[in-house]
């Protein structure tokens, strides 16, 4: 079972967005009380939850098109493909299983679940672009909801 950082507790990484900002401030030569949303914008950089989810939709997207390990490919599951809900509504999305867990702490972090509960969230004009360059385009502009 793999563990994925995505949806960890907001203590665990409330540290690493003081180094984000710090570069950003020094790159940009703003004081420290200067306010820097505009300024991570203007970069483009997304900050650390953010950018975890936006790493984590591309890794599931290339799993599901086959640019990514085999491990983790083999990890996911779209509902088209469950026989037992071929005549449901969801077998024309392009919805992801998501397996049931016995295990909250390490079980509920795997990829296998939140990547599936990720991309089960996203719009479907996101999770039916054409290409990665295409997905990540349209990803980035549009960040997935905080809670999943």
């Amino acid at each position: 079972m793999t563990s994925f950082p995505a949806f960890l507790p907001t203590y665990l990484i409330a540290c690493s967005p003081c180094s984000t900002l710090s570069a950003a401030r020094s790159i940009a030569g703003l004081c420290r009380s200067a306010h820097i949303t505009d300024t991570l914008v203007s970069f483009h950089w997304l900050r650390v939850p953010e950018r975890i989810r936006f790493k984590l939709s591309v890794t599931v997207y290339r799993a599901l098109y086959g640019t990514a390990p085999r491990y983790l490919s083999d990890q996911l599951s779209r509902v088209t493909d469950m026989p037992s809900r071929s005549r449901l509504r969801s077998s024309t999305s392009h919805q992801l299983t998501v397996r049931p867990s016995h295990l909250v702490t390490v079980g509920e972090r795997s990829f296998a679940s939140v990547g599936s509960k990720l991309w089960n969230s996203l719009p479907h004009d996101i999770t039916s672009a054409s290409s990665l360059t295409v997905f990540r385009k349209l990803k980035h502009k549009r960040p997935a909801p905080p809670t999943v």
